[in-house]
């Protein structure tokens, strides 16, 4: 081998090596933002609806409550419980969480009990520690995912004042009427905005969502960066299907 050919050798394995770390920084870099501060997810279903919709793509924040096992991808069993935790999650809040019957699913709802509450629904209405939570007639509109249904608007309110919208799609459905729900410590109660078409906290843990344990909390809904419906990454035609007024809508 010539001095040249060796030269060049060696500066193409310095330059792969140089490459290999600029890339292997770049993805620490990358889990360490996951992990500590932010995590992308789409919105799966209509259950959230109308705040959330089928194809938003959100952000959540994950320091609001503290980090677990579950804020790292995969969820390995580093520790237990949260850590660096300074507020539990408030009532109203929307929340991204591993399904306690199987820590695979990632779901989201919002936040109806608080650990101690007892939390039941009398025709649609939601009373936590027997006190109704406002509700406001809102009008009628039709249901964004099924666009044949007419559902009534109801706005009510959170401890801290903001509001935000509900779907009713009129009384008898299951979930309108239910027991009292008392939620144990270290638990939360969450409940589905799309009322009458959202499997929540309000069926058992073996069919819905039932009491999800503190360490399940993956962070905050904060942002919908931007929202596509029927769009596939193998089907490049599709990947235009965006709803531009959806773009940068904070989640209330």
């Amino acid at each position: 081998m010539t001095t040249d050919t060796a030269d060049a050798d060696d500066t193409f394995a310095a330059q792969a090596l140089e490459f290999a770390k600029t890339i292997g920084a770049a993805l620490a870099i990358a889990l360490v933002l996951r992990v500590a501060l932010f995590e992308p997810f789409t919105i799966p279903s209509d259950s959230m609806e109308p705040g959330l919709r089928t194809g938003d793509y959100i952000v959540t924040s994950k320091w609001d409550y503290g980090w677990s096992r579950h804020s790292i991808p995969l969820s390995p069993p580093l520790f237990g419980g949260r850590i660096l935790q300074a507020q539990g999650p408030r009532r109203g809040d929307v929340v991204v969480f591993k399904l306690p019957r199987d820590p695979h699913e990632t779901w989201i709802k919002r936040v109806m009990g608080l650990p101690g509450d007892r939390v039941r629904f009398v025709g649609g209405l939601v009373y936590v520690n027997d006190r109704p939570i406002a509700q406001a007639d809102g009008g009628l509109t039709t249901d964004p995912g099924a666009p044949d249904v007419t559902v009534q608007r109801k706005i009510e309110q959170r401890p801290d004042g903001r509001s935000y919208v509900t779907f009713d799609r009129g009384p008898l459905h299951d979930g309108d009427d239910t027991g009292t729900y008392l939620v144990p410590e270290g638990h939360y109660l969450m409940i589905g905005d799309n009322r009458d078409n959202s499997l929540d906290g309000r069926w058992p843990g073996s069919v819905g969502v039932g009491f999800v344990p503190a360490e399940n909390i993956v962070g905050q809904a904060r942002i919908v960066l931007l929202s596509w419906r029927g769009a596939s990454i193998l089907k490049p035609w599709t990947w235009l299907n965006v709803d531009l007024s959806r773009f940068f809508q904070s989640v209330r």
